[in-house]
């Protein structure tokens, strides 16, 4: 019986669970913010999100910081943004901004997966809509 190294039987999993359709890791926020309010957000809005649901989606929250605006921030899962806000760096609001954010977030995203149940695509594949 020929014995694979280990590395091989790694190399594996990912490709079996991508023909599955699972997520390997499930629960991650990354951090794509810039600024100190961007991250005085993401943080925020990271432990309103652990608080308020089961963390078995990933997310992405993004921030493009601009002298006159403020900072643009939008958290996306999977390529599609859920949340796309202008905010000010106003430390006193942040808070309450993120937590706002959050739970948006997760109402969009139990909107999406009934939308995904209800929808009727028993001949098509996924990456055919």
């Amino acid at each position: 019986m020929r014995r694979w190294p280990l590395l091989a039987w790694l190399a594996l999993v990912p490709v079996a669970a991508a023909h599955a359709g699972e997520e390997l890791i499930q629960g991650l926020v990354i951090d794509s913010t810039i600024s100190r309010f961007g991250h005085d957000f993401y943080r925020a809005f990271g432990d309103r999100l652990a608080d308020t649901s089961e963390m078995d989606f990933n997310l992405v929250v993004r921030e493009r910081p601009s002298a006159r605006w403020g900072s643009l921030i939008w958290i996306e899962q999977d390529q599609r943004v859920l949340y796309r806000q202008f905010l000010q760096p106003n430390a006193s609001q942040v808070t309450d901004s993120a937590y706002g954010a959050a739970d948006q977030v997760v109402e969009a995203i139990a909107r999406r997966r009934l939308e995904d149940l209800l929808q009727d695509n028993t001949d098509m594949e996924r990456d055919e809509l």
